[in-house]
């Protein structure tokens, strides 16, 4: 089936080296400006997939995100801030990129071309039904991406993607597709930018969303953060001391004495 590609468009700017600085960073930003708008536009499909990541994940299963260049190391870094953020294991997300982890700091020529390789990396962590697979790609043509969701659909494994083209090949093939539509990029093709952007955004959208949904966040903390830094101790500290209503000293002891935010507050509260 045809789609009209508009990640490939050509820019609604020309003679980009004529410009200035000024004008430059002003252009970028106002195209930078419209991509929260074609988001929104798609809450209703992002909810969709939500629903079914967290049912997947509330009986034991995992999401993984498959993907190549830019896409790919947008779900990677977001899988990698799912366990110092909400205290997750990580086996909880999981990304893959073609490629291999050679592919996260530099491009790996052809990797995103076999549909074959996705599945392949998949079977290494034993994907199986339990689990939800979401693949990410501006273009939506991506054959890493698609061979990879036509095996998991195969197999009978919930399958969803991110793509910023409308009826492209890969959301014609995840069950839950997600089309956030951006539109051309301000230099030709360069899906790294508001593609990337909306990509971006809906990956906090859904893991944020589903760590809330799994009880990883209280009021409006991460009580299950990882303590891994002075920063993030000093801010545990103080979410007990409000939580509590307590002072600085005892909220550090409190913390030092339990190793998590959530531990403190609970073991607290129980007299201990």
């Amino acid at each position: 089936m045809d789609f009209t590609k508009t990640t490939e468009q050509d820019s609604n700017y020309n003679h980009l080296e004529k410009m200035t600085v000024n004008q430059l960073l002003t252009n970028i930003n106002n195209e930078d400006k419209t991509v929260p708008m074609a988001v929104e536009k798609a809450i209703t499909q992002i909810e969709a997939l939500v629903k079914v990541i967290v049912q997947k994940l509330k009986n034991g299963g995992r999401l993984f995100y498959i993907g190549a260049g830019t896409s790919g190391r947008l779900g990677i870094v977001d899988a990698s801030e799912c366990p110092p953020t909400f205290g997750v294991s990580h086996n909880l997300v999981i990304a893959l990129i073609a490629g291999g982890d050679t592919a996260i700091r530099k491009a790996v020529e052809f990797a995103e071309d076999s549909k074959d390789q996705a599945w392949k990396d998949l079977k290494e962590y034993e994907v199986s039904k339990k689990d939800v697979v979401v693949g990410i790609a501006a273009s939506g043509t991506t054959p890493y991406v698609i061979g990879g969701l036509e095996k998991c659909n195969e197999e009978g494994i919930v399958t969803g993607c991110i793509t910023c083209n409308y009826k492209s090949p890969l959301s014609l093939t995840a069950q839950f597709p997600i089309e956030i539509i951006v539109g051309p990029e301000f230099v030709t093709g360069s899906s790294r930018m508001k593609a990337g952007t909306a990509q971006k955004l809906v990956l906090n959208m859904i893991t944020t969303t589903t760590m809330i949904q799994l009880g990883h966040v209280k009021g409006n903390k991460m009580v299950d953060m990882q303590l891994s830094n002075n920063k993030l101790v000093d801010r545990g500290t103080k979410m007990i001391m409000s939580e509590l209503n307590i002072q600085q000293e005892e909220a550090q002891h409190l913390l030092n004495k339990h190793k998590s935010v959530r531990l403190a507050i609970q073991n607290y509260k129980h007299g201990n």
